[in-house]
């Protein structure tokens, strides 16, 4: 049963800034709650003796779907959903492409890509992982029906067309120089077994796993396939937990009944780090938390409100209170320098009450206005902290934000198959193509998750897409995150720093790119 939508108003501290002791209260709501989400003394020294054959892994949410062509959330459905499926492709964790069910893939010109497939991958009832597969996968995201929430990164794709068992052409309506790396996210299913089954809530994959169960909230286990063509992977059981509480992730890791979490609080990290049973650590990450805004709505359909919020924000006093040294302000755009097409010449917007208060008053909101915000609870690292901090200091224009929590799945509902936004939400995004084409297309005219419609900026995206030349696409980038600067669709915040921890007896780093693979650890001794 899905819980209830929670919303609350909060009283902010008078100061513009967060006080440590207002910080600290608020990192640690929900502490006494931790116990009941563990495992007894007993279950904890099982846990800790089964330790070789099986990880349990941490995640801040549960899955949404096992369909892969119904998700573009890589923390939890796609790493989830990587273990039981295959891709063409796949990054690995130094972020380089490389193959997984395609050996090669190749530019014919600007408009064809030719993929070739490893000969003898088998879903695990037998049907063949080739060519004709491959097609079917595409098709029926490029089919209306579906509705795949994936059909975006396939809109200029025109046609899949079958060589051999092990020869594949996509073709595109125009150049689309990030296709092979939008593929790291497109899971194939088998064209059989998914005629007469469920796939949102069942699964038959090629990948390394099976899926052995999955209680909805409670933990989903997977269990190695022994003749998976990939090889031997580290653990023979996996289990993933879904625990949205982050004081009882990391109550879970030091007591023994989890071994690697993510997305732990910065503050958590000396407790962690003192137990002798674990280490935290921390990544520069490709994705960035911002407030978006609902252009489509008042009062953020004015530019000069958006503009104001961005300067009335003290992001260097939010990092240092509750991320501190692990990130800096974004310099006005969503990208960090981890893709292609990232702007090094744009600034952030500073901090500077006066200059927000007149935008204000010239674009007639004056003081007392107040908008609503979406968080979705229990999901990016510190989203509700930050969200109250925010708060508190807007609070100092005039401006109140009246902020409701509520599940990751009733927040998405809202933001796509609604398409019923909030005037703001609370959200970070991130693009495994690491090019600007993928991140950017979000803020896209049109755009299921836009909610922007800017014709100067989707103008520079179509010129930059519609090339293969580097240099002129960098340029074309440039000039679309300038204006994207200007128009503030979103208050910029920060590269979101990607936080873990693992227990002493796992070896393992978190990525960039959000991914949580099992192959990607290994046993320490």
């Amino acid at each position: 049963m899905t819980s209830p939508v929670r919303t609350a108003r909060r009283t902010s501290p008078p100061d513009h800034r967060i006080t440590r002791r207002h910080a600290l209260a608020v990192l640690g709501r929900g502490a006494a709650a931790s116990a009941a989400l563990l495992l007894s003394p007993g279950a904890a020294g099982r846990a800790r003796a089964a330790a070789k054959t099986t990880i349990t892994i941490g995640l801040q949410s549960d899955i949404n779907t096992l369909d892969p062509h119904q998700t573009a959330s890589v923390g939890t459905d796609l790493s989830v959903i990587s273990h039981l499926y295959s891709s063409l492709i796949e990054r690995g964790p130094d972020l380089k492409l490389r193959p997984l069910a395609a050996t090669s893939w190749t530019l014919a010109g600007d408009t064809t890509w030719r993929f070739t497939l490893r000969s003898g991958i088998t879903f695990s009832n037998g049907e063949k992982l080739d060519a004709a597969a491959v097609k079917w996968n595409i098709d029926r995201v490029l089919n209306p029906a579906t509705q795949a929430r994936v059909a975006p990164w396939f809109d200029l794709v025109s046609e899949a067309r079958v060589v051999s068992a092990t020869a594949l052409e996509v073709t595109t309506k125009q150049p689309y120089p990030a296709f092979a790396d939008q593929l790291v996210e497109f899971y194939l299913l088998a064209p059989g077994w998914t005629a007469s089954h469920r796939p949102a809530q069942e699964a038959m994959g090629s990948g390394p796993y099976t899926l052995k169960e999955w209680v909805k909230d409670d933990h989903i286990t997977l269990e190695a396939r022994p003749d998976y063509w990939g090889g031997r992977m580290p653990y023979p059981t996996v289990v993933f937990r879904p625990i949205p509480e982050d004081s009882s992730r990391t109550s879970g890791l030091l007591a023994g009944d989890l071994d690697v979490i993510v997305s732990v609080p910065p503050s958590d990290f000396p407790r962690i780090d003192s137990s002798g049973r674990a280490r935290a650590g921390s990544v520069q990450s490709a994705r960035s938390a911002f407030l978006k805004f609902n252009t489509l709505r008042k009062p953020f359909d004015a530019r000069g409100v958006r503009q104001a919020l961005n300067y009335a924000v003290d992001k260097t006093t939010l990092i240092r209170t509750l991320v501190p040294g692990l990130t800096e302000p974004s310099n006005g755009q969503v990208l960090t320098p981890a893709y292609f097409g990232y702007n090094p010449d744009l600034r952030p917007y500073p901090y500077d009450v006066a200059q927000a208060k007149r935008l204000l008053a010239e674009a007639g909101a004056g003081s007392g206005l107040q908008a609503e915000l979406d968080v979705p609870a229990g999901t990016y690292l510190l989203g509700e902290e930050m969200s109250e901090a925010i708060d508190g200091q807007l609070s100092q224009v005039g401006v109140q934000l009246n902020i409701t929590e509520m599940p990751f799945s009733v927040y998405m509902n809202k933001y796509l198959p609604q398409h019923n936004m909030a005037q703001a939400v609370y959200i970070t995004q991130a693009w495994p193509t690491l090019d600007a084409d993928g991140l950017l297309t979000l803020f896209e005219k049109g755009n299921q998750y836009a909610y922007w419609n800017n014709d100067a900026f989707s103008s520079l995206l179509d010129q930059a897409r519609a090339t293969t030349v580097p240099a002129k696409r960098l340029a074309l980038y440039k000039q679309a995150t300038a204006v994207m600067r200007d128009e503030a669709p979103v208050l910029f915040l920060f590269p979101q720093p990607a936080t873990y921890a693992t227990a002493n007896t796992v070896d393992w780093h978190a990525r960039p790119d959000d991914w949580v693979r099992v192959w990607d650890m290994k046993p320490k001794t």
